[in-house]
C-alpha cells in the first residue's frame, strides 16, 4: 500500500493506495532458517557479531557481556543488505503481518526498514528516539507534522533487540501517532526475557521476532568451529542470567564515571 496527499478538500490528508507487490511475491522464498544461518556465518566472518566469553565486552550500561553485535557492518555489502531485506520479508509473510507502512528505528533500523519497504512497495517512515528539539519537533519522520498514521497497520523494524526498552518505546511512538502496531521485527535478538517483558508491558502487548536468534547463532558458531564446547556453555549460561553473569565470572559491572 502507498500513501498520497489528498488536497481535494482543502487540507492535507494521507490516503492509502493499494500496493502492487505482495510480501510473498517480493521475497525469494528461501527458508528463513537458511537465510539466518547465512547471516550468522557472514556476521561472524566480518566481525559484525563477536563472541568472547573469556574477555567480555563492556556495554553502555557498564555490564560486561560476552557478545557484541554491530549490524551496521552489513550495510557495506550489497548481497547482505538484500539477504536481510528478504529475511525480514519472509518474517512478514510467515506471521501474516500485512503491514501498510514500514517504520525503521533511528538510526540503525532506518536503512534496513527502508530496504524492506522498497522490497514490499510500501510507504516508509522512521522513528526518532525522541522528538526533535527544533523545527517541527517531529518524532515520526516521513509524514507531515500535522499528519498522523491514521489507523494504518505499521511494522517496526529494529536492527538489534537486547533489553527491548527502546524498541518498545518506538512501537508506542507509532501508536501515539495513530498507527496500529502489533509487531516489531529485528535482524538479531539476544532473546532476553527482559525484552519480552518490555513488549508485553505495552497496552496492548506487541509481538516480536528476529531473523537471527541467539540459539541459532550459537549453533552456527559451534558447527563452524568459532567456539569451543566450554565457551558455548558459558554463553548459554549468560543468556540464562545476563546481568549476573559478569559478576559471577569475575567481570564486575563498570560504574559510570
Amino acid at each position: 500500500m502507498s500513501l498520497v496527499l489528498d488536497t481535494s478538500s482543502g487540507g492535507g490528508t494521507l490516503t492509502p493506495l493499494r500496493s502492487v507487490v505482495h510480501p510473498s511475491s517480493a521475497a525469494k522464498g528461501e527458508p528463513i532458517e537458511d537465510l539466518a544461518r547465512r547471516l550468522a556465518q557472514e556476521g561472524l566472518r566480518l566481525g559484525a557479531i563477536r563472541l568472547n566469553p573469556s574477555n567480555p565486552f563492556q556495554w553502555a550500561s557498564g555490564y560486561r557481556m560476552p557478545v557484541y553485535n554491530d549490524n551496521r557492518m552489513f550495510l557495506f555489502h550489497p548481497e547482505l543488505r538484500r539477504l536481510i531485506a528478504r529475511g525480514l520479508a519472509e518474517l512478514v509473510e510467515a506471521h501474516e503481518i500485512q503491514p501498510e507502512v514500514v517504520a525503521g528505528t533511528a538510526t540503525a533500523g532506518i536503512p534496513h526498514g527502508a530496504l524492506l519497504a522498497d522490497l514490499l512497495s510500501l510507504p516508509f517512515v522512521y522513528v526518532r528516539d525522541k522528538p526533535k528539539d527544533h523545527g517541527l519537533r517531529n518524532r515520526i519522520e516521513g509524514i507531515g507534522a500535522e499528519d498522523d498514521l491514521r489507523g494504518l497497520r505499521v511494522v517496526v523494524i529494529e536492527d538489534l533487540v537486547s533489553t527491548g526498552g527502546s524498541s518498545a518505546q518506538a512501537v508506542q511512538a507509532v501508536r501515539d501517532a495513530g498507527g496500529i502496531c502489533s509487531w516489531c521485527l529485528s535482524i538479531f535478538s539476544y532473546g532476553l526475557e527482559k525484552a519480552e517483558e518490555a513488549f508485553r508491558a505495552l497496552d496492548p502487548p506487541c509481538r516480536h521476532d528476529a531473523l537471527l536468534t541467539f540459539p541459532l547463532l550459537l549453533e552456527v558458531a559451534r558447527q563452524g568451529g568459532w567456539l569451543t564446547a566450554e565457551e558455548i556453555a558459558l554463553l548459554e549460561r549468560w543468556r540464562q542470567d545476563p546481568f549476573g553473569w559478569g559478576e559471577a565470572h569475575g567481570f564486575p559491572r563498570v560504574s559510570a564515571v
